[in-house]
């Protein structure tokens, strides 16, 4: 597909990410390894069980999504900047049971036409966008009347004392994990974004420290979309 619309009316273009050698090579194989656990896993397969029709996914990664897609997805648009995470995605890419098109895009300037896509997918992804909110409004420019965002991503906690751990950690997290950070809050990002949250649940990732495993999980849609919904 190619882009008819724009990010927001008026507004500049994103500067493109600079991607050093570390976060180009070595970085996409060492998510490839932490994100391929068996609770990740479980979890995605629930975030992509409704999926259907022609899918966007943002920070598509190495593909770890792609074995839990539904028969209901006629194909997977996958946006992700890092050449070497497409790489390492080959196998999944080959074996996957529908067409995977690759788009090496930043998520900030997605080139989609507007109301080109049926549903969105993001696991563990806004965290590491340089303009979350950019993205998130990109989301809602590309999808259809009706369609969703389903999400799962990690964020900012409920409980103060997690919180404060959050914030003093994250500086360094951030230098550490290219750009991850530990304290976004999600759901004022989704709404600032221009999306309406219909469904979210809270938890904490029973594997993983308090202060990196708070998530939200749910989907959002373009609000007065609803009613076209189905």
């Amino acid at each position: 597909m190619s882009s008819t619309g724009s990010t927001r009316d008026g507004a500049r273009p994103p500067r493109p990410m600079r991607l050093g050698r570390w976060r180009r090579r070595v970085h996409p194989l060492i998510l490839d390894k932490v994100m391929d656990t068996t609770e990740s896993g479980k979890t995605r397969e629930r975030v992509c069980a409704r999926v259907a029709g022609d899918v966007l996914e943002i920070g598509f990664g190495t593909g770890l999504n792609v074995p839990h897609l539904p028969v209901t997805v006629r194909r997977l648009l996958a946006v992700e900047p890092v050449e070497r995470s497409w790489e390492l995605a080959a196998t999944r890419v080959a074996a996957a049971t529908v067409p995977v098109e690759y788009l090496a895009a930043d998520a900030r300037a997605l080139p989609l036409a507007d109301h080109s896509v049926d549903a969105v997918l993001s696991t563990w992804s806004l965290c590491s966008i340089d303009d979350p909110v950019l993205a998130v409004a990109e989301v809602a420019r590309v999808l259809r009347p009706g369609g969703r965002l389903h999400f799962v991503e990690h964020g900012r906690a409920d409980d103060q004392r997690v919180r404060r751990w959050q914030h003093r950690c994250d500086p360094l997290w951030s230098r550490l994990s290219c750009g991850c950070h530990l304290d976004r809050d999600v759901p004022s990002i989704l709404e600032a974004g221009g999306l309406h949250i219909t469904e979210i649940t809270r938890s904490y990732a029973e594997s993983e420290p308090k202060f990196v495993g708070f998530t939200f999980e749910g989907t959002a849609l373009v609000p007065g979309a609803a009613r076209l919904d189905g």
